[in-house]
């Protein structure tokens, strides 16, 4: 390695995706010039009342834009590709992904009337790119979505490895083979640091090929009777290729039901991913044309989603499809953690229905194979990258950890392996890696239009409002004198039904009028502030000692 002057210095952070699943970017900086890594998104928890979308904040890159080179992307999953729209309203930069990854980057953009503005680059597994001082290339990885990249940032200093998500899938539907000797190469050239995803690390053994259910799928399709509904995640691509197989072998058609679903498909099979035969796709207002053992419904919502389309049809509320006695359902994925009390308020409504469902453990329905590496296979990819310096990525903070201890079992030196958390910074100069500062990160609230403009404050706000409510408490005022010219009214809603509390409205209202009153004849010259904190105060005892309730009080002074 050639010497370097002491300004020389690679920084790594991660904005999103440590110590989580989901909205993953990071940050790879070579002096001047920072490449940006993935831009995902995640879905709230029922704590977040109203919002939509998590994508990571970007305050450090808006600081820096002048040295932001662009944005590389690994592959097409939402948690790395779902906040490329926000994120570029708030920073345009060019962004580089393979064929299918942009294909459906670009859908997002032209939804939010961004792709004229966007520049969009393609790659793929041959690429190379010179970003600032920065070469970059690229090695294919199998995955759940073709077109997976992982990527390798060559810098005067050394070279910096991300994996993206990865498996080896020595059988892969599609045929693309992971690129097992050029990451052999890269790691025979030497690789300074390697982050890697930890999201399967606390399982033994290797991940089974996603080969493997395609026959499960075709046994269960000849089998069956009636309808098939199959609900997987739509970004799925080989497992839609493997139902429009067993659809072609059994002689069925194919519906596809879920916005994100049609979006994937269209998007798939204009860009050579998916082969639909001919005839096989049509429209669910024509399900009655055909007979049930002729159909196969192809929807979301295999995470208990309730607006999604399976949800929709347990409870019976999809339109021109039903779920009938004797129709199979086939669950094809695994309960993301958290949402099985979800998943299995939707079984039991199909149960209901008597329809024959497939659900449960991977293991056990044979219907669904992980897409992330295993401990096996991370530490094939740690052998075959050996790398000066290791940082787990991709995971809840237990992966990490276990991450750790097999990157030590393949003869990592324990000193330099970080476990890091979003926002702390690794920089690497010649002779030593650190970790001793942080850059601005955390969660941006993505809300209808608003990115950002929702935080703490609103949120409190709506957990009080869905908890206990709110009371509307309307005074009018003359202007000359602030005597009272009508009112106090009270409104509820979401507190007490009005009818049925009229002692307690009527009880709220001479309180209101007696705490005004009061007011006026210690304060002559009281201001509306005087009024609603009067009110919120005197309401507010009352309603608590009466109810043990602590709605949002909300006084409206009119002045006439």
């Amino acid at each position: 390695m050639s010497v370097h002057s002491g300004q020389d210095r690679i920084s790594i952070a991660a904005l999103g995706g440590v110590n989580e699943i989901g909205k993953n970017m990071y940050v790879i900086q070579y002096n001047e010039d920072i490449i940006v890594v993935d831009s995902g998104s995640k879905f709230p928890d029922e704590s977040l009342l109203g919002i939509d979308l998590i994508i990571p904040d970007i305050t450090y890159l808006l600081e820096n834009q002048d040295k932001v080179r662009g944005l590389v992307v690994t592959h097409g999953h939402e948690d790395h590709i779902g906040g490329v729209p926000y994120i570029i309203k708030q920073l345009n930069m060019p962004i580089y992904a393979t064929s299918l990854t942009l294909g459906l980057i670009r859908g997002k953009l032209q939804e939010h009337g961004l792709l004229q503005r966007t520049k969009l680059k393609q790659i793929d597994s041959n690429s190379e790119l010179t970003l600032g001082s920065v070469a970059v290339r690229f090695f294919r990885t199998n995955h759940s979505i073709p077109d997976c990249l992982g990527i390798a940032f060559e810098t005067p200093l050394g070279t910096v490895v991300h994996t993206g998500d990865f498996k080896f899938d020595l059988t892969p539907v599609n045929e693309q083979y992971a690129d097992i000797h050029k990451m052999a190469e890269i790691g025979k050239n030497g690789v300074l640091a390697l982050l890697s995803e930890s999201t399967n690390a606390e399982r033994p053994g290797f991940t089974p090929s996603e080969r493997l259910v395609g026959g499960h799928i075709e046994e269960a399709f000849q089998k069956a009777r009636g309808k098939i509904f199959l609900s997987t995640f739509a970004s799925n691509v080989h497992r839609i290729q493997q139902v429009i197989d067993a659809a072609a072998k059994t002689n069925r058609r194919l519906i596809l039901l879920g916005k994100s679903m049609v979006n994937v498909v269209g998007i798939a099979s204009s860009l050579g991913y998916l082969r639909v035969p001919d005839g096989m796709l049509v429209e669910p207002i024509d399900c009655a044309k055909y007979p049930p053992h002729r159909l196969v419904i192809l929807c979301t919502g295999s995470q208990g989603e309730p607006m999604a389309a399976l949800a929709r049809l347990a409870n019976g509320s999809q339109r021109n499809i039903q779920v009938e006695p004797g129709d199979t359902v086939i669950l094809a994925s695994s309960p993301i953690p958290g949402n099985e009390r979800n998943v299995g308020r939707i079984v039991d409504l199909l149960f209901e229905k008597k329809a024959h469902v497939i659900y449960g453990s991977s293991t056990v329905t044979g219907m669904h194979v992980s897409g992330h590496a295993s401990q096996e296979e991370l530490k094939l990819m740690l052998t075959l990258m050996k790398p000066k310096f290791f940082i787990p990525i991709h995971g809840e903070y237990r992966m990490l950890q276990l991450h750790r201890q097999l990157a030590e079992a393949v003869g990592v030196d324990p000193a330099n392996i970080f476990i890091v958390k979003n926002g702390d910074v690794i920089d690497i100069d010649a002779s030593e890696a650190r970790q001793e500062r942080k850059i601005p990160n955390g969660n941006t609230l993505v809300d209808g239009l608003g990115i950002g403009d929702v935080g703490q404050i609103v949120l409190r706000d709506r957990k009080v409002l869905s908890e206990d409510g709110i009371l509307i408490i309307v005074v009018s005022v003359a202007k000359s004198d602030n005597s009272v010219l009508s009112g106090p009214d009270i409104i509820s809603r979401g507190f007490v039904y009005v009818r049925e509390s009229e002692g307690l409205i009527e009880e709220m209202q001479r309180i209101a009028r007696t705490s005004i009153t009061q007011l006026q004849g210690a304060k002559a010259n009281a201001d509306w502030n005087d009024y609603k904190q009067t009110l919120r105060e005197a309401i507010g005892k009352f309603v608590y000692t009466y109810t043990k309730r602590r709605p949002m009080i909300l006084p409206i002074i009119i002045q006439l």
